[in-house]
């Protein structure tokens, strides 16, 4: 279900889409997206939601906005086989929530190293998303 929630704060209206339009597309793009991440590699809900155009009627501003959120929708759900624990936050660190310590185990068998706060350097371990000719890779949306 996709659900618009707007809320009027002086003169400024905020407004939220809680879900993709179509979200068990989109959920399936980001499952794809996540598969190809390699081990010993992490990459951030922004990033992924970055790799994937805004789905139709979801404007570029409310996507930027909310497409990290709906990625992460989308790994809250994902089948047995898309390596979950390779999606991190943007400051390389995991999500307090049930399952961090076995995300970070995880990760750990794979090779990637915390720092001292608990953070993976991007820069070390980040995928970058690229193919071949270092062109970013784009899946078709819809």
């Amino acid at each position: 279900m996709n659900l618009r929630i707007s809320l009027q704060i002086g003169r400024i209206i905020f407004t939220m889409i809680t879900s993709p339009p179509n979200q068990t597309q989109f959920y399936s793009l980001v499952w794809d997206l996540v598969r190809r991440i390699p081990r010993g590699r992490v990459a951030a809900y922004g990033q992924i939601a970055l790799m994937l155009p805004p789905p139709p009627g979801v404007d570029a501003d409310a996507y930027r906005a909310f497409g990290a959120r709906w990625v992460g929708g989308a790994m809250a759900n994902c089948p047995d086989d898309v390596p979950w624990q390779r999606v991190i936050n943007s400051k390389g660190e995991i999500s307090p929530r049930p399952g961090a310590d076995r995300q970070r185990e995880l990760l750990e068998e794979e090779g990637v190293v915390f720092n001292e706060k608990d953070r993976v350097d991007f820069k070390k371990f980040g995928w970058k998303g690229l193919d071949d000719s270092g062109e970013a890779e784009q899946p078709a949306l819809f």
